[in-house]
């Protein structure tokens, strides 16, 4: 939803199609200014997840992960306390309980879970280049929707209903909203299909990552949580 008010009215609607089902709905509200994590594309995206589960700390990805985690234990009846349900759920990702359960369900699906025990095995974009900043300072905005939009442009995604995805290609962010960068320094990196599309994406992109001289604040993906 474009906004938080939209998105409340949303949210008390799956509230009450949840009481129709007579069952209980738990909405969390989060902020989707930017970008959720680093990766944007399909492939990319699955590398980015099996990554977290392999140990790897993405602040704003884990907050989420977590938050969502501990409301779905306590609707299964699993404990009722939102912050020892996010322990636990922390645990299991440290000690790697949370990648052997992923590598099992994938297994059990007849998946191939070498490309999750080897992530270089997943195929790559044509071409992937990088993109530098412009100026120093600091980005205060990565709009998440015009970045998914991009990523459309690259193949990620259908334009048109006929439209063939490419699993390949997409975005990677290096920065995030917050970070300070330097002239000259990568913003990010352009998966492609061809240098046409990569050149056209880099410097979409330059316009969409903003950089001021003010610093910003970090602030909670969070908004609420509806019930």
């Amino acid at each position: 939803m474009k906004d938080e008010s939209e998105a409340k009215k949303l949210a008390n609607q799956m509230i009450e199609i949840g009481k129709l089902a007579d069952r209980e709905t738990v909405c969390v509200l989060t902020d989707m200014d930017e970008p959720l994590g680093y990766a944007v594309g399909n492939i990319l995206e699955v590398i980015e997840a099996v990554q977290i589960l392999k140990g790897k700390v993405i602040p704003d990805v884990e907050e989420v992960v977590l938050e969502l985690g501990a409301y779905m234990l306590q609707l299964a009846g699993k404990g009722n306390d939102i912050d020892k349900n996010k322990e636990k759920l922390k645990e299991n990702l440290q000690n790697g309980n949370a990648y052997r359960k992923f590598l099992e369900l994938v297994k059990n699906q007849g998946g191939d879970i070498t490309y999750l025990e080897n992530l270089e095995k997943f195929e790559k974009a044509n071409v992937i280049e990088p993109v530098y900043s412009e100026m120093t300072g600091y980005i205060y905005e990565i709009d998440a929707k015009k970045v998914g939009e991009l990523a459309c442009h690259l193949g990620a995604g259908r334009i048109q209903k006929e439209d063939v995805i490419d699993t390949k290609v997409g975005i990677v962010l290096v920065k995030k909203v917050t970070n300070l960068v330097k002239k000259g320094e990568v913003l990010a990196y352009i998966h492609a299909k061809d240098k046409e599309s990569a050149s056209y994406a880099k410097q979409k992109l330059i316009d969409i990552i903003k950089v001021g001289e003010e610093s910003v604040q970090n602030v909670s993906k969070i908004l609420g949580v509806i019930r």
